[in-house]
């Protein structure tokens, strides 16, 4: 992923549907799927929605990335919390044209997205999908947190899951909503906003209290200081944000992560690229973060949704692994698609800037901080704090870089 962001890379693309075209972000692989690995019947993942073999195959991924052996996980108080926001896979299971088979509930049921992961790894702890549409991933992240400090899992795997829906009825009525762009490309905080474009998108993270990630030798490659979730209440309209909301959010985040809003020096907005929750955004942040902020200091504000598209459900966690990336690599990618100031936003009077090209993330003698927004289409938003890992950690990632790595293959079979 890093490359890509740091690249400039552009994935999304215009693609033909029964009917109408699209522009959007999509896993070409979506359908494939190692069965046998997960040891899942050919039948039944024949049934499995999507979102549960992307899932599966991810975690395992992040597990590997963490250095963690699943097999050590088994009967362990490990929790797992995932974003996963709608049913569509369920009614193409259920038309009329499609012959019912045994495995449509278990393979259909937002529930056994996260029930799916802990069955496979044998987990012991909570399991839980979590639906608050766009910000599902990161109330995930943050629920899990809220587990761990209370001791009802030692290790959490949390994040989210999205895929665009693939059935041309659905489709249609995915392409009527009006906040979809009609440019095709998201392009948060510019001029010429008209809307998302939609994604495919998983991301897990493994998560343990830092004192147990210390004790266990782990690598730690940030670590979240703080967090809050919280909702639009009556506004407008049901899905129109709250600045007032926001604002709040965001204090009572820093509060809990025990941060001044000046120590803030990043923050990946929600930045969904619409008229009117861009200048709502911004508004709610400066309002915030510009406490005690020098005036030469503005905070860098970025959006990964001008990479990736709106990876629905999955969209929180995927700004959480941008931040983590940036902090090991001390460079903010650049925001793509941003040419001419939305005009809406008080750019002179807000100690905000846009990544208008990469930035160096320099720690000027303190620990480099960022925060993530998600907010949902539900009302439900969620505000995460990051910090830099800790120096002796830093010190073992740096002296972890050699010039020849080993690369190492395995498969459950030969």
């Amino acid at each position: 992923m890093w490359r890509a962001l740091d690249d400039g890379s552009d994935p999304i693309a215009s693609v033909p549907w029964e009917g109408p075209a699209m522009s959007c972000g999509l896993v070409d692989t979506i359908t494939e799927f190692d069965a046998g690995f997960f040891r899942v019947s050919p039948g039944e993942a024949q049934r499995m929605d999507p979102r549960q073999r992307l899932l599966l195959e991810v975690t395992w991924e992040a597990l590997e990335h963490a250095g963690i052996s699943a097999q050590s996980l088994e009967e362990e108080r490990v929790g797992v919390y995932v974003g996963a926001s709608g049913n569509g896979y369920a009614a193409h299971l259920y038309r009329s044209d499609v012959e019912a088979d045994g495995y449509d509930v278990t393979g259909s049921l937002a529930s056994v997205i996260a029930g799916r992961v802990s069955y496979f790894l044998g987990l012991r702890g909570p399991a839980m999908t979590i639906d608050t549409a766009c910000s599902s991933s990161l109330v995930a992240v943050h629920v899990a947190m809220k587990a761990l400090r209370a001791r009802e899992c030692a290790v959490a795997l949390a994040g989210g899951v999205a895929a665009v829906p693939r059935m041309s009825r659905e489709t249609e009525s995915w392409l009527a909503l009006s906040h979809f762009s009609k440019h095709g490309r998201c392009r948060p905080f510019d001029a010429s906003a008209d809307g998302i474009v939609s994604s495919d998108g998983c991301g897990m993270v493994v998560l343990k209290r830092l004192s147990t990630a210390k004790q266990d030798g782990d690598r730690i490659l940030a670590v979240i200081r703080g967090s809050a979730i919280n909702h639009d209440g009556r506004t407008q309209g049901l899905t129109v944000p709250s600045g007032l909301a926001q604002e709040d959010l965001i204090r009572r985040a820093l509060e809990e992560a025990r941060v001044r809003p000046k120590e803030v020096g990043y923050v990946e907005c929600h930045g969904t690229g619409t008229v009117l929750g861009d200048p709502i955004e911004v508004q709610a942040l400066g309002s915030v973060l510009s406490e005690g902020r020098e005036a030469d200091r503005p905070v860098i504000v970025g959006s990964v949704k001008s990479n990736l598209g709106h990876t629905d459900a999955a969209a929180g966690v995927a700004g959480l692994i941008k931040v983590v990336l940036s902090l090991q690599h001390g460079r903010i990618p650049k925001n793509l698609h941003f040419e001419a100031p939305n005009p809406h936003i008080a750019w002179d009077e807000l100690p905000v800037k846009v990544a208008s090209e990469a930035v160096p993330w320099v720690r000027n003698g303190v620990a480099r901080i960022a925060g993530v927004s998600s907010f949902g289409i539900s009302g439900t938003n969620a505000h995460v704090v990051v910090e830099e890992a800790p120096a002796a950690a830093e010190t073992a990632l740096s002296a972890a870089k050699r010039s020849c790595e080993l690369l190492v293959l395995s498969a459950k079979s030969g």
